[in-house]
Parts: C-alpha cells; sequence; structure tokens
C-alpha cells in the first residue's frame, strides 16, 4: 500500500549487488549522508502503517469500552519503565512463590528520556514515553532504510522500513515501550558499522546497551567489523579503537552497578532476571512450551504454526547469508535471533523480542523492490491492514494470544 507508490521517487532500477563484508569502500561513497529527503517516501510510508494501526486500535477498543491511551502508555513493561522513571530503582513485587520482580531488570535510557520529558514539558512520564517512542520509531524507520538504501538501493529501503512497520507486532513501535528506541540505536549504529564511522557506531552500540540487554548484539557487530577491517588492513587507527572501547561503557556499566548494588557482583543482574525466569537454556523450555501445545487438536494448530514461524525465521537468516550481507549484521540478527528464541521467560513476548531483528526482512525487501508497484502496493497493504487488526487485537486481549 505504501512501499511501492512512494517508491516512484526513486530510481526504477534494479538494486544494486551486495555490499562488501563491511560496508562502502570508494571515497565517492563515503562522502554519502542519508538526508532526510532521500528517505522521506520510507518515512511517509512507515508513518502511514503506524497510522492505520493506531486506527485500528482506536475503534476496537472504543467498541470494547476500552482507552487506546491506557492502552498505549500504560500496560506490561511501559508501567514498569514508568516506575522507574518516577520513583527510581529499588521497586519489586514479591510473588506467591517467593520470587522477586525487580525493576532492576529493565535498562535506564528510556525510563531517563521518560524523567527529561516530563521535567521540560507538561507531560507525564507515561506520556513522555509515549512521546519518545513515537518519535525514535520514526527514526528507528528512517535508519532501517538508511541501511537498505546503502546496501541495496533506494526502493530495497523504502520497502525494508515499511516491511519492519507492517510485522505482526509493530503496534509495539507505537506503545511506551524500549523496542522502537532499541530498533533506532541499533539501526543508526549498524549504518555507522557499515559505513565505517566507528566512532558513532561505538557510541551508538554504548546508548542501545544502555536500553536493552540486547545491545550486546550491536556490540558484537562493532566488534566483529572493526576486527575484519583490522584483518583487511592491517592497521587499528585510533577512531576505531575508540570505537571500539565506547561499544560496551553502556552495557557494563548498568550490569556492574546492579551487582553492585545487590551484593551479586559481575552476576547480579542475572540473578535479577533469574528472579523473572528470564534465562538461557538454549531453547529447551521453548521447546517443551510447542510440544505442550500437541495435547489437543486446538493447540495442536497454535503448535504448528509456532514451529512455522520458528521455521520462516530461521529461512530469512539463511536467505541474508546466501544473500552476502555484511558479516556485522548476520552477527547482530544472530544474537538478536538466538536470545530471543533459546532464552526461557514469557514466550508471548518472543515475536516482540524479534522486533529490532529488521535485517531479516532485507531478502523480501530486494525482492519486493524488483517487483512492478501493483504487485508489491497490494501485498504491502495487506500486510499493514492484518498488522493493524492484530494490534488492536493484542492490546485489547489479555496477553499476546
Amino acid at each position: 500500500m505504501w512501499c511501492a507508490p512512494l517508491a516512484r521517487w526513486g530510481r526504477r532500477t534494479d538494486p544494486p549487488g551486495p555490499a562488501p563484508i563491511i560496508g562502502a569502500v570508494n571515497d565517492v561513497d563515503l562522502q554519502e549522508r542519508p538526508s532526510p529527503r532521500r528517505a522521506l517516501p520510507a518515512l511517509l510510508g512507515y508513518a502511514g502503517v503506524r497510522a492505520l494501526g493506531l486506527l485500528a486500535l482506536a475503534l476496537w477498543s472504543a467498541a470494547a469500552g476500552k482507552s487506546p491511551h491506557t492502552l498505549l502508555t500504560a500496560r506490561w513493561d511501559s508501567l514498569w519503565y514508568t516506575r522507574v522513571a518516577g520513583q527510581g530503582y529499588g521497586w519489586s513485587v514479591t510473588l506467591p512463590d517467593g520470587s522477586v520482580h525487580s525493576n532492576l531488570a529493565f535498562f535506564p535510557l528510556l525510563p531517563w528520556l521518560e524523567r527529561l520529558g516530563a521535567a521540560i514539558g507538561p507531560l507525564s512520564y507515561a506520556d513522555a514515553g509515549l512521546v519518545v517512542s513515537w518519535l525514535a520509531s520514526l527514526a528507528a524507520a528512517w535508519g532501517i532504510f538508511a541501511v537498505g538504501d546503502h546496501l541495496y538501493g533506494r526502493r530495497a529501503g523504502i520497502c525494508l522500513a515499511v516491511l519492519w512497520g507492517a510485522l505482526p507486532v509493530g503496534i509495539v513501535a507505537s506503545m511506551a515501550y524500549s523496542e522502537a528506541l532499541f530498533t533506532a540505536l541499533a539501526a543508526w549504529g549498524l549504518y555507522a558499522v557499515v559505513r565505517r564511522h566507528w566512532v558513532v557506531a561505538g557510541l551508538l552500540a554504548s546508548l542501545a546497551g544502555l536500553t536493552r540487554p540486547i545491545g550486546a548484539a550491536v556490540v558484537a557487530a562493532v566488534w566483529v567489523a572493526a576486527a575484519l577491517w583490522i584483518v583487511r588492513e592491517h592497521r587499528a587507527p585510533w577512531r576505531l579503537v575508540l570505537g571500539v572501547l565506547l561499544a560496551p561503557v553502556g552495557a557494563a556499566a548498568y550490569v556492574l552497578w546492579v551487582g553492585h548494588r545487590t551484593g551479586g557482583g559481575l552476576f547480579g543482574y542475572l540473578d535479577v532476571q533469574g528472579q523473572w525466569g528470564n534465562g538461557f537454556d538454549g531453547g529447551a523450555a521453548f521447546a517443551r512450551f510447542v510440544a505442550d501445545k500437541f495435547t489437543s487438536p486446538l493447540g495442536a494448530l497454535a503448535g504448528i504454526g509456532l514451529i512455522v514461524g520458528v521455521a520462516l525465521v530461521i529461512w530469512l537468516y539463511v536467505a541474508g547469508v546466501r544473500q552476502r550481507q555484511p558479516v556485522p549484521l548476520l552477527v547482530y540478527t544472530g544474537i538478536v535471533v538466538v536470545l530471543a528464541l533459546c532464552a526461557a521467560g514469557y514466550f508471548g513476548s518472543k515475536p516482540r523480542l524479534l522486533l529490532p531483528a529488521f535485517p531479516l526482512l532485507l531478502p523480501i525487501a530486494v525482492a519486493l523492490a524488483r517487483w512492478r508497484f501493483s504487485r508489491s502496493a497490494w501485498l504491502l497493504g495487506v500486510l499493514a491492514s492484518a498488522s493493524a487488526v492484530y494490534g488492536a487485537f493484542w492490546l485489547n486481549g489479555s496477553g499476546p494470544p
């Protein structure tokens, strides 16, 4: 619906071949900048998809007698973030089984921004978080476009940004959650990596590490890209070294602070996550969760759907490898996918945890960029509509179905 007509603003040429293993190598390309004007079709397309999702949510919520504003700002994790913003760290809930859910599990960048937004304007912490998320989602769409445009051409970049907005759980980018903020930092961090802007990449990786635990994936992308560069060029410029050193600072600082506060040392944060039932078990708990679905006919359909979904994610990753995506992107995506699928925890959140893995969509985006406008418009329209309906159904329910 959005990608193809807007892509008329771009060149009607096939996307270029794959980029080098790290990024651009010619001097002319290194002078390019991701201009807002070039990204405008992608931003308009993405904004249209998100607006459709919000419209569907408003209509569904009105029929259900619920407030869409409350669903976007005071549901699930958004409540924990606003409590951190308003009360600081140290708040926790003790469950009947004796486990403690502490707000130390939530990384601080979004609450900091919520507090800043409330301090400089008339917004509540929740509304400030919503504004941050909406602005960050546009920044994420721009960064995702920039990566796709740099690697495979403008039309592929437009399709990539719109596809990301039309994911089934795309409504999360419109909530007071940290996914949009993290994806924005990750996308621009990866763009800086493939463009060899080492200091910027390190700074963005550090900020991503202050946003979500999966910030380690951006750090790994920076380190792998730097290692490949050193091996290839037999030198390590000071900007590269500085970027490598900056990348883990954010995540390391918060994890060490939590360890000091809890008395758990280096493993203090893991202890906090363990209390929430989160931890890496190689996917054993998720496999049991899927297997348990096959105890009834209806559950079997859900189990088959889960297996198909996981297979699709794996297939898209393999397609990215065959597409010869830059190694740092493959490293980033691989870590996001592995941690999402192979960690214990609330299994209904796994689709949401995969939201930052936007490079998985690159093979589809490149294929769509080669289609006729009418064909890609029809497909993206269907995906955007389905995403809007699913998001409204999800937020008006008791949790992820």
